[in-house]
């Protein structure tokens, strides 16, 4: 691409030029870095190119994800290295589905200031005050609802300014939801009962002597939808 259709952006005090049409993360990696940190999956899903920028002349900082977000002429950047987040140890069969469940693993959580800087700096535009504000409440069912599509990538706990660990609150919610709240599955139940009792041992062991074309070709071929 000439140099005339490039844009500039400048990655922790250095510019440089890059095709207007990449990602962060491929106009990092066409900037000569080489990322071995900060990037993960590269489609959205593992949260670990979390990203913050301002643009010229703003004073807002934006929160991104890297591999998701298409770079922009003058925009500032810097990737966020990892950091530990709280993330205590608990067994969740000893927890009943209420906000005393939440607050004993997590009780800075009564200290949230209702600021909503956790949902701004959501790249998934995920309400993050509202799940936080649920759990105070016992509201595990909101919890988990509004922490589903959560991605773990932290962004919320790096601009806390009450320190929370918000994923990990959510992530608890919907451990209890799961155990105490939603209905369980009879199909789940009766398979798993199958499994103990060696209904399938057989068809394993067959698939143990397999090469690993034969199981691929089995497995295109199945059928999804037996009727």
């Amino acid at each position: 691409m000439s140099e005339d259709k490039m844009i500039t952006v400048q990655v922790m005090e250095r510019k440089v030029k890059v095709p207007p049409s990449l990602t962060i993360i491929k106009a990092l990696e066409y900037a000569g870095y080489k990322l071995t940190h900060g990037v993960g999956c590269r489609a959205g899903f593992c949260g670990a190119c979390g990203t913050v920028y301002r643009m010229p002349g703003e004073a807002k900082l934006h929160f991104a994800l890297a591999c998701q977000t298409v770079v922009q002429d003058g925009m500032y950047l810097t990737q966020i290295p990892f950091f530990p987040g709280q993330k205590p140890a608990y067994d969740v069969t000893m927890l009943m589905p209420d906000a005393a469940a939440v607050l004993k693993v997590f009780p800075e959580t009564i200290n949230c200031l209702g600021c909503n800087t956790c949902t701004k700096a959501c790249p998934q535009d995920l309400e993050v005050m509202h799940y936080v504000a649920a759990s105070l409440r016992g509201d595990v069912e909101a919890l988990a609802d509004l922490s589903f599509d959560c991605i773990m990538c932290g962004l919320c706990v790096a601009r806390c300014p009450a320190e929370l660990v918000p994923p990990h609150i959510g992530l608890l919610g919907r451990r209890l939801y799961s155990l105490h709240v939603l209905p369980k599955a009879p199909d789940l139940a009766t398979r798993i009962a199958d499994m103990d009792g060696g209904a399938y041992r057989d068809q394993v062991a067959e698939l143990k002597v397999r090469s690993a074309a034969e199981i691929k070709t089995q497995y295109v071929a199945r059928d999804i939808e037996p009727e």
